[in-house]
């Protein structure tokens, strides 16, 4: 009967490796996508403050709302 427990204990935590495992490279991927995206966001956030003119953003806020129609 030890011997069965035993068993069914290895299994258990053999078990349990394979999730952590499986936790931490799901976890690994998510940042890894994470990571494009944020590299994507900052290229784009370069190519529109290399074509932006000399009005700042916060400039062009205040003219928009300042416009009578």
């Amino acid at each position: 009967m030890a011997i069965a427990l035993e068993k069914q204990l290895e299994t258990l935590i053999s078990d349990v490796h394979a999730i952590q495992k499986e936790l931490i490279l799901a976890k690994t991927q998510r940042l890894k996508r994470s990571k494009r995206r944020v590299e994507a966001w900052t290229a784009l956030a370069e190519k529109v403050s290399l074509q932006w003119d000399s009005v700042s953003a916060v400039d062009e806020i205040g003219a928009q709302r300042e416009k009578t129609w």
